[in-house]
């Protein structure tokens, strides 16, 4: 394992997952150094404060990692539940939004001032499309099937403010939403498959690097005679 050993302390793609905190604040780590002395001025606490936190966040974040073995094995359900296991934990511990709470956030922020019913399902749309989700049971078809029936009947563009017309609208939603097979109380079941396939893939992201790395590394002089390790027996603990 001498060449596992070499490849985990010089591995790119692994310790660049530490920065991932880091990368959804936008802030490099040289910002956490220690600052030289210099004059205080109006707001410089505020920002020290933001920086603290931030810094503690991302601490919080690489303790959990260095206790947690991540198997790199996206086609193993036990290990991407552990994965999504420990991404939760550490969305916990940093405060950070989870995926469906991130698109809760853009549709409640994004859709504030819009007027209409039309637009208002455009909206959830693009946001779907720009978060890469899949409308596998056809929901978006079926809404705006039901706002065209709405419309229909009132012979008018329905307006969020028309509460009478939004009352139907939700009344045709709760209709297809029976005929497709999906049940409000079924919501956390579907948040939850949401992070398992958001895991998945964020798995097979790390297994690829890391496989691409190990073939780089492998083109080297000094690896060329030596095994390459099996990518699920790799520990990012081992370099953390």
């Amino acid at each position: 394992m001498a060449y596992a050993s070499r490849f985990l302390s010089r591995s790119k793609q692994l310790q660049g997952s530490l920065g991932v905190l880091q990368q959804h604040h936008a802030i490099p780590v040289r910002a956490f150094a220690k600052e030289a002395a210099r004059p205080t001025f109006k707001g410089d606490e505020m920002l020290k404060g933001v920086f603290t936190e931030i810094k503690n966040k991302f601490q919080a974040a690489v303790d959990i990692l260095r206790k947690e073995k991540i198997t790199l094995d996206p086609e193993d359900p036990a290990a991407v539940k552990h994965y999504a296991n420990v991404m939760k934990t550490i969305r916990q511990k940093a405060d950070m939004f989870s995926e469906s709470q991130r698109i809760k956030y853009d549709i409640e922020n994004e859709t504030k001032e819009i007027p209409d019913a039309r637009a208002y399902l455009l909206k959830l749309k693009d946001i779907r499309t720009r978060r890469g989700l899949t409308d596998e049971l056809g929901a978006e078809a079926m809404m705006f099937e039901a706002l065209e029936k709405v419309e229909k009947d009132i012979k008018k563009p329905l307006l969020r403010s028309d509460k009478k017309g939004m009352d139907l609208l939700v009344a045709e939603f709760e209709k297809g939403n029976k005929k497709l097979g999906i049940r409000k109380e079924d919501l956390p079941k579907y948040e939850e498959n949401l992070e398992l396939s958001i895991a998945k893939a964020q798995l097979d992201e790390l297994k690829s690097d890391a496989l691409e790395a190990m073939e780089s590394q492998k083109k080297k002089e000094e690896f060329k005679d030596e095994e390459m390790p099996d990518v699920k027996s790799l520990d990012i603990r081992n370099f953390m």
